[in-house]
């Protein structure tokens, strides 16, 4: 069995991905602050912000205590992932796990630009990481060892539900969920307009949309119905509900929302090509 409790993390990178994956951690408990590292290239006043917010240990690439640390986890934009792969590749041990949070950056990327044998791991989570409720995806490369997946796993799962998934599924994860917040926040937004603009009170109005959305994921996960019957449950004919849902469709919002995921996909396959990275066909 895994046990988080007695490995050490560093993130390279120190942006919002990172700070979210942080908090979701030590949130949940299962790894004191004192076993997390991390660093970026330039930015020191970012690293003392999250050590006085977190209390975990920052220093600067070459500070980092390589052998001390089992899981290193990419979070820099993705057009730095080759340099610092470069980076780490002679300081790092087979043993170590790498760890790609980052859009585009396939296993195999990772693979070809580090030593031989090399244990990798391409992971994408989302940003509600940082409350523990992320959909995070998990694709292994071929040197990983089954006991470092369990690793890997558990950490992911201090931030929400983890899915185990073939990587050429992942760039459509990516536009389905890595992405997935994003179009729910983008609809809160307009919903939210409605209601200020006919006099609602923002503070309120926000609350009401976003329960709203809530009790809607919740019914879809505690009763297992698809979101098609739960719609049907919900529309009367010639109801409310019903002259909302042609609304919709007279201005075409199912495909906007298809393309939205299909465009984010897109986006990722085109970064890993972009980057030079080659996706599991097999």
């Amino acid at each position: 069995m895994a046990v988080l409790e007695q490995k050490t993390v560093a993130f390279l990178g120190a942006g919002s991905m990172a700070e979210s994956m942080i908090a979701g951690v030590i949130e949940a408990g299962k790894m004191p602050a004192e076993s997390i590292y991390t660093t970026n290239k330039s930015n020191k006043e970012r690293l003392q912000e999250l050590k006085n917010k977190y209390g975990i240990h920052t220093a600067s690439s070459e500070e980092l205590p390589y052998e001390k640390i089992d899981l290193f986890i990419l979070a820099m934009k993705p057009k730095g992932a080759a340099e610092a792969l470069s980076a780490i590749k002679d300081k790092v041990r087979p043993n170590q796990v790498i760890i790609s949070v980052l859009a585009g950056i396939s296993t195999t990327f990772m693979e070809e630009h580090l030593q031989d044998g090399q244990q990798v791991v391409r992971v994408m989570p989302n940003t509600s990481s940082m409350i523990q409720e992320s959909a995070t995806a998990l694709s292994a490369g071929r040197n990983t060892e089954k006991e470092n997946i369990e690793v890997v796993k558990e950490l992911l799962e201090c931030m929400g539900k983890v899915f185990l998934i073939e990587e050429e599924q992942m760039d459509l994860f990516t536009g389905l969920a890595g992405s997935g917040p994003a179009y729910f926040y983008y609809l809160m937004e307009h919903m939210e307009a409605v209601g200020i603009q006919n006099g609602m009170n923002g503070e309120m109005v926000r609350e009401i949309i976003a329960q709203t959305i809530y009790g809607a994921a919740k019914m879809v996960m505690n009763t297992k119905e698809s979101p098609t019957v739960l719609r049907e449950k919900v529309t009367s004919p010639n109801g409310t509900t019903a002259a909302g849902l042609q609304a919709l469709n007279s201005y075409n919002g199912g495909d906007a929302i298809s393309q939205a995921v299909f465009h984010a996909a897109k986006r990722s396959k085109e970064i890993s090509n972009e980057l030079g990275g080659k996706l599991i066909t097999n």
